[in-house]
């Protein structure tokens, strides 16, 4: 399937930038990388290719709500104020609304360079908050999305039953989300069929965090797991770590580490307000953490101390999260311009003299967000995935760059993306989906249903 070569100018490969390299592919993986050679005559050819990138952090649905909530209201604006205008907007959503949207986000992320997704999913119920009758139905159509666009997918259902620490009564506004232990088991099997079908997909598990779990429904729920990876927002508010103190006379994160297997499958989100002593006990642990740069300032969250965090050589992945606004290098650009306004520096996560900022935040992103979506090591070598993106090298932002500068250019100066191959599948040629029309126009009917 997919038999085929490309060529390629320069790629960037686990060994470094590469000159004429030659990438064999088929049944979707790489089956060889010949470097220093010509391109055969049946070969298609292009100048620049790096690795796909995974998108640790996904809402799909949060797609439709871009822009919604940039209106002052009475009082001051916060994540808490945001919240309650997703809820209303999601109150509308229909199982085929779930699906437009969430397909014309994926769209976006490949054409942005993200070649798999991770779907933090909690929207399972219908608009009265009762379960479909088929239990599976939302996943499934989250799996569908996927299927069309061609991204991969991992799956993480989401366990979702309280308002706030301590088991708190769940509102009205959270109905569509909620779930007993018995009944996310069945959640879960019905997702796990849902995802059966999907080349590449797997399944992992998300407690929604220490607001929404108790400690024994943890205990019950990350288990079911079953190896895969397990994520939970973290920290993300500084009101989220007063309440979670209140309630243990701990901050999530230091209470997450205290109480719970945190390990390498662990995804912490967000983990923004971290002291030192808990920066240093996370990267211990191997976990990720999963940053999502340009959500959170758009909800004013805070700054996750990323310098601080790599030093101790911390493992970081970006994601989209809300998908307010879906790209590749605004994530990694965001990361590091963070630092410089914190800091009031630059080059900040460079760790030494002569590194590039780009390569630093490329070669994090695609290591932490290979291991927080349960895939192996990733990057494009022999034997694995053909995920592969190539950049425009007629973009002026390109001229007369080479090595390490290309990143810095794509991430930093505005560089754009040419193609991009999912399993050795074009997908975005011309910096376009080839199904971007089709569904777009689906997009554009469930949004006007919505709003109308």
């Amino acid at each position: 399937m997919y038999a085929m070569a490309l060529w390629f100018e320069t790629a960037l490969l686990p060994s470094g930038w590469t000159r004429n390299v030659r990438l064999s592919i088929s049944h979707r993986r790489i089956v060889k990388i010949e470097t220093g050679v010509d391109a055969a005559a049946d070969d298609e050819r292009h100048a620049i290719a790096i690795p796909g990138l995974c998108n640790v952090h996904s809402h799909g649905f949060q797609r439709g709500m871009a822009g919604l909530a940039e209106v002052r209201g009475p009082e001051g604006d916060n994540f808490w104020t945001w919240r309650e205008v997703m809820y209303r907007f999601l109150d509308k959503l229909t199982p085929e609304q779930i699906e437009a949207i969430t397909a014309q986000a994926y769209v976006e992320m490949l054409e942005a360079g993200f070649t798999r997704v991770g779907e933090f999913h909690y929207l399972h119920h219908d608009a009265a908050g009762q379960p479909y009758s088929n239990l599976g139905e939302t996943a499934e159509r989250i799996a569908a999305a996927a299927e069309r666009t061609g991204i991969a997918l991992t799956l993480l259902p989401v366990f979702y039953a309280h308002s706030n620490f301590g088991g708190a009564a769940a509102t009205s506004g959270q109905r569509r989300f909620l779930n007993t232990v018995d009944q996310f088991v069945a959640l879960m099997e019905a997702s796990r069929k849902a995802v059966l079908a999907l080349v590449d997909a797997n399944l992992g598990v998300a407690p929604h965090s220490l607001r929404a779990v108790t400690p024994c429904e943890l205990k019950a729920i990350t288990p079911m797991a079953r190896g895969g990876p397990i994520h939970i927002h973290a920290a993300e508010q500084t009101r989220e770590v007063d309440d979670c103190t209140a309630w243990s006379g701990q901050r999530p994160v230091e209470w997450l580490l205290t109480h719970a297997d945190v390990d390498e499958r662990w995804c912490l989100v967000h983990a923004t307000h971290l002291t030192a002593s808990e920066t240093a006990a996370l990267t211990k642990t191997r976990a990720i953490a999963g940053l999502c740069p340009v959500t959170e300032a758009n909800l004013g969250d805070g700054i996750f101390p990323a310098a601080e965090y790599l030093q101790q050589q911390g493992r970081i992945g970006v994601g989209t999260d809300s998908n307010v606004y879906i790209d590749v290098a605004a994530e990694l650009r965001s990361v590091e311009y963070g630092q410089r306004l914190k800091n009031r520096s630059r080059n900040v996560l460079a760790l030494s003299e002569g590194e590039s900022t780009g390569r630093r935040l490329f070669d994090a992103a695609l290591a932490g967000g290979a291991q927080a979506l349960g895939q192996p090591v990733g990057g494009i070598r022999e034997g694995g995935p053909a995920d592969l993106v190539s950049l425009d090298a007629h973009h002026p932002s390109l001229f007369g760059r080479a090595g390490d500068a290309i990143l810095d250019s794509w991430i930093f100066a505005g560089a754009r993306i040419d193609c991009v191959w999912r399993g050795g599948r074009k997908l975005v040629q011309q910096g376009k989906h080839l199904a971007r029309d089709e569904i777009a126009i689906r997009y554009r009917r469930a949004i006007e249903s919505v709003l109308e």
